[in-house]
């Protein structure tokens, strides 16, 4: 089962050749959002409290200060960009840290000081235009990546922020140079960006939400969700996909199958989508078409890295051990920088009671670790095997 977030380093959106894996007849102008809603499946979901959009990038006065401290020590807009960036990534003056699971509104996370790619560019948005820049959302064109969480497949998407001076008639601009805010710049800087309107990311916000509900089994808060990141933005097909899951987990399939249409008609080249329907026919006994769409799926994520990452966790929470190795082997001759295949490694090796191996691909996961928290996360895991060294030592 494949959700699909914004909120990763890495994440989604591969660009294949219109219609590879084939249309659909009926086009998306012919299918109305209200068509695949169905409230009534959802008892009390009108009760269930939505953050307005106000809410989600609402500041309170302590933000505001911020803003005003980080923006006053110059007169020049760029300059004064660049000081709010610096701000917010300098350690000593606001200690920002990533979080993958930070799905909160800007004054949330100005607080808590933790972000994922959303967040940290809702909250960046609020404090810009609190600062009088001119901000865009970019949508980050990257091949797909997934996480597991209780079971579920998170496909991950991600966004960041461009940040330029206001422009003025009355001043002559001969640059459009800006800021790009971003966890890890660097490692997007090669790929395919998109201008993304402001309702769209309020449509990833209530996207994620919902992704959260439904993985803790709040069924009809995740429709709830759902249901207002559509209303939002009706050509967010991400969460059409997630919508669809919830029928399927509810039982309401014909509402799931129209869901993934609905998606695929958006894009006829979500893998996400096409994988999802797939699974809904194999539950229908139409067998032959399953298997089509997932030959053609697997034919276009052969060479994605993160595609068998993915499955070798599925084999390892099946307690699968040679088959997560083979899977984490795979993933290991496409990427050999990627933290999360060392530590699948690791994970299998430990199982099989190589603590040798384990401790090899633990600090090569460490190594390759991209934020402090997944650092400090490899260090305690080595920590806690060397005290199983020392123990079987002494045995």
């Amino acid at each position: 089962m494949s959700l699909t977030k914004f909120g990763r380093v890495c994440c989604i959106n591969l660009t294949f050749v219109f219609g590879l894996l084939g249309c659909q007849s009926v086009t998306y102008r012919q299918i109305e959002v209200n068509s695949i809603l169905y409230d009534e499946g959802f008892a009390g979901v009108e009760q269930i409290n939505i953050e307005t959009e106000q809410d989600i990038f609402h500041l309170e006065e302590e933000a505001k200060a911020f803003v005003k401290k980080a923006v006053g020590k110059t007169g020049k807009p760029l300059e004064q960009i660049k000081s709010l960036v610096y701000a917010l990534f300098d350690h000593a003056d606001f200690n920002l840290l990533y979080d993958g699971n930070a799905n909160t509104t800007a004054n949330e996370t100005f607080v808590s000081k933790a972000a994922n790619c959303l967040s940290l560019s809702i909250m960046t948005y609020a404090l810009a235009e609190e600062a009088g820049f001119n901000t865009q959302f970019q949508d980050v064109d990257i091949p797909e990546y997934w996480t597991r969480k209780q079971g579920f497949s998170m496909l991950n998407g991600h966004i960041n922020l461009r940040l330029s001076p206001k422009f003025d008639s009355n001043v002559n601009q001969y640059s459009n140079k800006g800021f790009q805010v971003d966890f890890d710049p660097l490692s997007t800087r090669n790929h395919k960006k998109r201008l993304v309107a402001k309702k769209t990311v309020v449509a990833m916000y209530y996207n994620n939400k919902g992704a959260d509900a439904l993985v803790n089994e709040r069924l009809n808060e995740a429709y709830a969700y759902f249901r207002a990141a559509l209303i939002t933005d009706d050509e967010f097909d991400s969460t059409a996909i997630n919508l669809g899951l919830l029928y399927r987990l509810k039982g309401y399939l014909q509402q799931a199958e129209d869901s993934y249409n609905y998606a695929l008609n958006l894009n006829p080249n979500n893998l996400t989508a096409w994988e999802n329907l797939a699974y809904l026919y194999q539950t229908s006994d139409r067998l032959d078409k399953a298997n089509r769409i997932l030959a053609k799926v697997e034919a276009q994520r052969k060479t994605n890295p993160y595609y068998y990452i993915n499955l070798g966790e599925q084999k390892l929470e099946a307690d699968l051990y040679h088959e997560a190795l083979s899977y984490f082997k795979q993933a290991l001759s496409l990427d050999r920088e990627s933290h999360e295949v060392y530590f699948g490694l690791a994970q299998v090796y430990f199982e099989l009671g190589e603590l040798d191996l384990t401790q090899h691909y633990l600090e090569l996961a460490r190594d390759f670790s991209f934020s402090l928290s997944d650092e400090k996360r490899y260090k305690s895991k080595l920590s806690f095997l060397s005290s199983l060294h020392h123990t079987a030592s002494l045995n």
